[in-house]
């Protein structure tokens, strides 16, 4: 059984891989869109916005 301290870990984890080694992959190949998912039912969406600052969407499911 899954706590909410594992929860928010789990979050926590997706969001700064995200907002990290994402976030440097989509800078370092210089893309305009990417989409991931992770097979848990976290999804994020990476867009680049007309003034270069990137637009982050994501959501994340839990089950307990």
């Amino acid at each position: 059984m899954q706590n909410n301290t594992d929860s928010t870990k789990t979050i926590s984890n997706w969001s700064n891989f995200i907002e990290g080694d994402v976030v440097n992959f989509f800078n370092n190949n210089s893309l305009e869109k990417i989409s991931l998912e992770d097979g848990n039912g976290n999804k994020a969406k990476l867009s680049r916005q007309k003034d270069e600052s990137i637009k982050i969407e994501y959501s994340s499911t839990t089950i307990i």
